[in-house]
């Protein structure tokens, strides 16, 4: 601020203003924040409520699809980990789903919960989805790209964290 003047404004029509451009700049991973965060949020919710899938077997079950993709997995240890208890770790990626697309999309602790999607992304990628030839065919390397730019710029427009910022930075101030 200079001589009484607000120079922060997003008025496109102020000199010295932000235009159109700027503005999608600003907001350009808000499309991306909301797509991953309301689908890990739907990942998280479908997978709790398929009666089949916490299961150690049978059709649909957990331990049934980690048995079918252990020897194509880049890491069967990995997979053999998850195979002591089929149900909790359906159980963790469940959570841990809702927890990450509930972060992202409200954006609390953004950058942490993007962290936490590129690190389930990767770890469906090294078991789930290694064997997809060619290799574009499998999704979660693809969703664990989508993560590094959240991971990298958090949330800083329309979010907890913004919110969290701008009342620290008022109350530094007063």
């Amino acid at each position: 601020m200079t001589h009484g003047v607000r120079t922060d404004t997003h008025s496109p029509y102020v000199e010295g203003g932000r235009g159109w451009r700027d503005t999608a700049t600003r907001y350009a991973l808000l499309p991306l924040r909301v797509f991953l965060g309301v689908t890990f949020i739907y990942a998280g919710l479908d997978k709790l409520t398929d009666s089949a899938f916490m299961k150690a077997s049978g059709s649909g079950s957990v331990g049934d699809l980690m048995r079918t993709v252990r020897d194509s997995s880049a890491i069967p240890a990995l997979v053999d980990l998850s195979l002591k208890n089929p149900a909790g770790f359906g159980y963790a990626i469940a959570f841990g789903e809702l927890a990450v697309g509930i972060g992202v999309l409200i954006g609390l602790l953004a950058r942490l919960a993007a962290l936490g999607g590129a690190l389930i992304s990767l770890s469906l990628w090294l078991t789930m989805s290694w064997a997809s030839d060619p290799y574009y065919y499998g999704n979660d390397l693809p969703y664990m790209f989508c993560w590094v730019p959240l991971v990298l710029a958090g949330a800083p427009y329309w979010s907890l964290d913004a919110l969290i910022k701008r009342r620290r930075d008022r109350s530094v101030w007063r």
